[in-house]
């Protein structure tokens, strides 16, 4: 593992590895050479380093002569364990003071603290799994919603790394055959094909695009898509935000400029989660608050990830929407969905103007009509291209992997460059050293003690 400053891992660490707060169990972990013997000074039971691996152990735990809990121990030997390494959890009852005393026993004995997220970087330090897949870890334990945790499950089991690791083992091929030439550089022989250099090298990069194109649908799987709904008011916005979410959230009025201030809340759609905004009417209003409020939603529309411009079909017509929707987005940065609203009150006529309207989508809030319509617009705007729904497709959900993906198509595409210009063997091989290094800084095969310790600290501590 180039680059990499040696680990301390001589320590035996523990941690809370359940959220804090009172509760019927609580879990403490401890990893290390250390980590059984030091438990079966303070467990009254069977003497635990005489039990194998994989065991669970009933007994209490004493501080001198005072018994702390009732626990149950788990034990696990190296190096068939999270960590590869010793690792006992102990499960108590959920008492913070229970913990605490717990862990300052433990300590006292010679555990140190955990950092956040040091078990798992130490599974990773052992080569329990790569850098990508330890990421993945800590999106497993975030996922809030079935896409989320499929896509987090696909990358912690490697999927995305193998792919990686595919692509990494032809160019490596490629590179050492360069090398080869530099050592031959007197003899002005080529190792190195140099079409079918150019050929692999353009199979890679349409790869690496294509990984790069799935993060915008990965940053949606991950975080969500903030959908602001707008409109003139006594469109449906309150109604529509309402029948989403299946509750009453939005007060519901016939006076118009109810709404004034935001109403947020999320509702989980196929996998995917929708952040849903309602805001005030846009119009022009003297009222102070209501001004405050209508500022409020074109601040809002501005930062939308999606737009439903809510239109009462049955006072509105195309040619006014328009260009209300010119005024409000003019330069059509914000993808747009028009929902045509109260359809059970429009006529023949009306109805038929605005589906000639492309983008939209005909709902009758307050009935529940159309609902499914909407639904399944929403999902075709946020999906990419060849999402599949098993899993198979890798899609790339963290800012670092694309960083070094963009490095790495940079690199690749001045490889290409200098093959279609006759550039010297030297300044290829160093390009094509740069697109690999900045592909194994992904998996961590490139990595630095000041990027793992970056990384590893966004994890809660325990995990």
């Amino acid at each position: 593992m180039a680059a990499l400053l040696p680990p301390v891992l001589s320590d035996t660490i523990v941690a809370l590895s359940t959220p804090p707060g009172a509760g019927a169990i609580a879990l403490v972990r401890l990893s290390g050479p250390n980590a059984i013997a030091l438990t079966d000074e303070v467990f009254s039971g069977k003497r635990l380093r005489d039990q194998p691996g994989n065991t669970l152990h009933y007994g209490t735990i004493r501080d001198g002569e005072r018994i702390l809990d009732e626990v149950v121990v788990s034990l696990f030997r190296a190096p068939h364990s999270y960590t590869r390494e010793d690792v006992v959890e102990i499960s108590c009852h959920g008492s913070d003071y229970i913990v605490q005393q717990l862990l300052s026993l433990l300590i006292r004995r010679g555990a140190r603290l955990a950092e956040a997220g040091e078990f798992t970087k130490r599974a990773f330090l052992h080569g329990a799994f790569d850098l990508a897949q330890a990421e993945a870890v800590a999106d497993l334990i975030a996922s809030n919603s079935a896409l989320s945790h499929q896509v987090a499950m696909q990358q912690m089991r490697g999927g995305f790394s193998q792919e990686l690791r595919a692509l990494r083992a032809q160019m490596v091929k490629f590179a050492a055959l360069l090398e080869l030439e530099l050592d031959f550089g007197e003899e002005d022989v080529e190792f190195a094909d140099r079409t079918g250099l150019v050929a692999l090298l353009q199979e890679v990069q349409a790869l690496v695009r294509r990984l790069l194109r799935s993060f915008e649908l990965g940053n949606v799987i991950k975080n969500g898509v903030t959908t602001v709904i707008a409109g003139k008011p006594n469109a449906g916005k309150s109604t529509l935000l309402n029948a989403l979410l299946h509750e009453e959230r939005a007060i519901v009025s016939a006076v118009a400029g109810t709404t004034r201030d935001l109403i947020e809340d999320e509702v989980s759609i196929d996998g995917i989660r929708f952040r849903f905004v309602d805001t005030a009417g846009l119009r022009e209003t003297t009222d102070v608050v209501e001004s405050i409020g209508v500022e409020r939603t074109r601040k809002r529309v501005q930062q939308a990830a999606l737009l439903l411009y809510l239109v009462d079909i049955a006072t509105s017509t195309p040619e006014e929407v328009k260009a209300e929707l010119e005024a409000l987005n003019p330069d059509q940065q914000i993808p747009t969905l028009i929902v045509g609203n109260k359809l059970d009150l429009a006529s023949e006529a009306q109805v038929e103007a605005f589906r000639r309207l492309p983008d939209v989508v005909m709902v009758a809030a307050a009935r529940g009509e159309g609902l499914e319509d909407l639904q399944e617009a929403l999902l075709a705007r946020v999906r990419g291209e060849g999402l599949d729904q098993t899993g198979a497709t890798t899609i790339v959900t963290n800012l670092r992997h694309v960083r070094s993906l963009e490095a790495t198509n940079a690199a690749l595409d001045a490889v290409l460059i200098g093959l279609n210009a006759g550039t010297g063997t030297e300044l290829l091989a160093a390009d094509l050293r740069q697109a690999l290094a900045s592909l194994g800084e992904i998996t961590g095969e490139i990595s630095s003690d000041d990027l793992l310790t970056s990384i590893f600290t966004q994890f809660c501590i325990g995990k």
